[in-house]
């Protein structure tokens, strides 16, 4: 469930560390290993250019290369992602992993990221025929999707202003905020079914519990009651 993030043209000054953080991004967006020509391409750089960033991102362990000179996240990234929203991660892990698993379901947490979606936490059933990858760091528009209009639905009106540029409520939004729990299909993927419970937690960015799945599930009643007790819970922990 991703969608290529928006860049934002650099300040002066900011093109190095701005093509720096593309890198990232387009790896994480790719989600495979990548040639240096490939990230150049990507980059709207020469390959010299694309070496130079390379060799620094190495340098801090923020990207490997292996033996055939292929290009990927580096695991400093995974230090570095657990300082985002860490009260969110730590509480939220054991409530989406026994979703997960008892409802054979891909669960995760995602938060709101200026207008975009992008997930935090994600958690596969330990034991499932078939399931959803839903890879942390992929990002979509805040207008799509149940994760968005879950979002959305808890938005003060400071916040929903500052995300969704003075634009109203959508309607996915309202009926999310009268049923409590918002569900999408096909929005984002086709054939995926998204539901997402609003989930906030005090000094944290806005966000969603949710899960995906192919599909509409059978105990959906069910499994929205869990969610919603699951939110619940992440929210009123006291760490």
């Amino acid at each position: 469930m991703t969608s290529t993030p928006a860049v934002a043209t650099p300040t002066a000054g900011s093109q190095t560390l701005d093509r720096g953080l593309r890198a990232l991004e387009v790896l994480a967006e790719t989600g495979a290993p990548m040639t240096i020509a490939e990230l150049a391409e990507a980059l709207g750089v020469h390959r010299s250019s694309a070496y130079r960033i390379l060799r620094t991102l190495e340098d801090h362990r923020l990207v490997l290369r292996d033996e055939a000179g292929q290009i990927r996240l580096g695991p400093r990234l995974v230090t570095l992602a657990r300082g985002a929203a860490p009260r969110l991660n730590e509480t939220a892990l054991p409530e989406i992993t026994e979703i997960a698993n008892m409802f054979g379901v891909t669960a995760f947490v995602a938060v709101l990221d200026d207008d975009q979606v992008i997930t935090l936490i994600s958690v596969e059933p330990a034991h499932s025929h078939a399931s959803v990858t839903q890879r942390p760091g992929a990002r979509h528009s805040a207008l799509y999707g149940a994760t968005g209009h879950a979002i959305e639905a808890s938005l003060t009106p400071r916040e929903h202003r500052a995300a969704f540029r003075g634009a109203p409520l959508t309607d996915a939004a309202l009926e999310t905020q009268e049923r409590g729990y918002a569900l999408s299909e096909n929005e984002v993927i086709p054939g995926l079914t998204g539901l997402a419970v609003p989930l906030r937690v005090e000094g944290e960015p806005p966000a969603a519990l949710a899960i995906v799945q192919i599909g509409m599930h059978r105990e959906l009643e069910t499994l929205v009651t869990h969610m919603q007790a699951a939110a619940d819970r992440i929210a009123r922990d006291p760490r």
